[in-house]
């Protein structure tokens, strides 16, 4: 009998499943629900949340579309793993129900919040204890709820990361992970626990937490109910959980120090793994615990995140349609590169979707520098657009050298914005490393992942025997100046900007 793993990636655009074949590691089939992006909600300005239930719909329907391109069936699947967008609030009652829609990752609302936190907490106790700032992250989202929505938050049971609501409607158990909570800003590093103070200062009661369990470890089976559902068997156990860049960084095998995943989707990422408890004075990138972190091996992710990434592409897209239809992604690629280095002048600062943590939590917007309307056309703006997401990730992987962290390779899956060659081509000259772009992506990345955590593999390298490189890129002697100059004038318009 064949045997199959399944990883989720519960990301703000869709739900992808992937099914792994266990014997070889391969990819089997995968699919994503929507085909096209899943609404956020945006009550007011710097807002955003999701509907929990909306993501359980649409993981059912992405299990189901995989299921059958592959033929296979669902009580062949042994282990499930899910990949999850970070930072995200979801908060149930007793019976397990959604009370209010899940405050996403990219929603701005908590700044003051945890800026207040970090004066009250200090700075000391904040940056040994939390490696943060507690910032807009989880934990302030949390505090947010209580002194706005009292009501709400009189009603809630358990408090969650986007991934444990995904695990909990598969098995009906509560639990997260120190990784998880660590995103959360929950985590005390010095006493290897939840803060006590910060939930403390904010009135969180402790047991609103959820129970913590090893990342790779069974978090829960599917229950009955589930099984009958989706036609999973029942006790089928989900054996790993990790947030999107953790669980990125691991699908790329990047588990050790030194080692650097990126990732380019509607926010842009570069994670730097490192064994020590490094943080930023500023704050304006952020250590998480990694996904293998285990006593006496310290392991924890530096992440930076430019939260106005594809979703710059992903708008210029729809802006730019012919015949009523958006452009496709490689059309744009394709006139993008028509345009030379630095696109004649034009820049564009892509931080149009809320508060940037790089930016100190400063909202600046997006913004076209150097519009001149006889000299620019769309190959310049679309140009521009790709050569801002590659410079503002620049911006931050200067913060991580800063900090002593070194890299001699970054490594990618080959998707999303490193798909189109401009992009790329900026991005190794700019950033000055060397680029692999691997054949994984986050959902074969979870499976893998809950392969290793129900014991289908005994050791990371036999979960990524199957694991390729598809592409290497280096830096061209020949390109670096000229990116390097372009990227002083889209610098010179990002100061005056903050």
């Amino acid at each position: 009998m064949k045997q199959y793993l399944l990883g989720y990636d519960l990301g703000s655009s869709s739900i992808k499943a992937s099914l792994i074949d266990a014997a070889t590691g391969q990819s089997v089939a995968s699919a994503q629900s929507p085909a096209e992006e899943m609404p956020m909600l945006a009550v007011n300005p710097g807002w955003a949340e999701q509907d929990p239930d909306m993501w359980w719909e649409h993981a059912v329907k992405a299990l189901q579309a995989t299921l059958k391109k592959s033929g296979a069936k669902a009580d062949e699947i042994v282990a499930i793993g899910i990949s999850y967008q970070m930072h995200g609030l979801v908060c149930v009652d007793k019976d397990q129900k959604v009370l209010r829609p899940s405050i996403i990752w990219c929603d701005s609302r908590a700044v003051d919040i945890g800026r207040n936190a970090f004066q009250s907490l200090g700075a000391d106790y904040s940056l040994k204890h939390l490696l943060n700032s507690p910032g807009n992250f989880t934990a302030s989202k949390l505090k947010w709820v209580k002194e706005n929505e009292p009501k709400v938050f009189e009603r809630i049971h358990k408090v969650m990361l986007p991934g444990d609501f995904l695990a909990m409607r598969l098995t009906g158990d509560i639990v997260t992970t120190a990784s998880g909570l660590s995103e959360g800003m929950f985590w005390d590093y010095e006493t290897g626990a939840p803060s006590q103070q910060l939930l403390s200062l904010y009135g969180i009661p402790a047991d609103m937490l959820a129970t913590v369990v090893p990342t790779f470890s069974i978090h829960g089976r599917v229950n009955k109910a589930m099984a009958t559902q989706l036609g999973l068997k029942e006790g089928t156990p989900v054996s790993y959980r990790a947030g999107d860049q953790p669980n990125n960084a691991f699908s790329l095998n990047v588990l050790n120090a030194g080692e650097t995943a990126a990732t380019a989707g509607t926010s842009g990422v570069i994670y730097s793994v490192t064994d020590k408890n490094a943080y930023d004075p500023k704050s304006r990138v952020n250590t998480f615990i990694h996904v293998n972190d285990q006593k006496p091996v310290k392991s924890n992710g530096v992440l930076l995140c430019i939260n106005g990434t594809g979703i710059l592409n992903s708008w210029l897209r729809k802006q730019a349609q012919s015949g009523g239809a958006p452009y496709e992604y490689d059309k744009i690629n394709a006139i993008a590169s028509e345009a030379p280095i630095g696109a004649d002048g034009l820049s564009i600062l892509p931080f149009g979707n809320g508060a940037e943590r790089v930016l100190e939590d400063k909202n600046v917007d997006a913004s076209f520098h150097g519009l001149n309307f006889n000299r620019h056309g769309q190959a310049h703006v679309f140009r521009a657009a790709q050569e801002g997401i590659v410079f503002a990730l620049k911006y931050g992987f200067d913060v991580l050298q800063g900090m002593g962290l070194k890299t001699n390779v970054i490594r990618a899956g080959q998707a999303n914005m490193f798909l189109s060659p401009l992009f790329r081509e900026a991005f190794v000259n700019t950033i000055g490393a060397p680029l692999e772009l691997l054949d994984t992506d986050g959902a074969k990345g979870a499976a893998l992942g809950a392969g290793v955590g129900a014991g289908v593999y005994a050791s990371f390298e036999e979960a990524f025997k199957g694991l390729r490189i598809i592409r290497t890129q280096e830096p061209d002697t020949k390109l670096t100046e000229p990116y390097k100059a372009s990227y002083a004038q889209w610098m010179s318009h990002l100061q005056k900007a903050i």
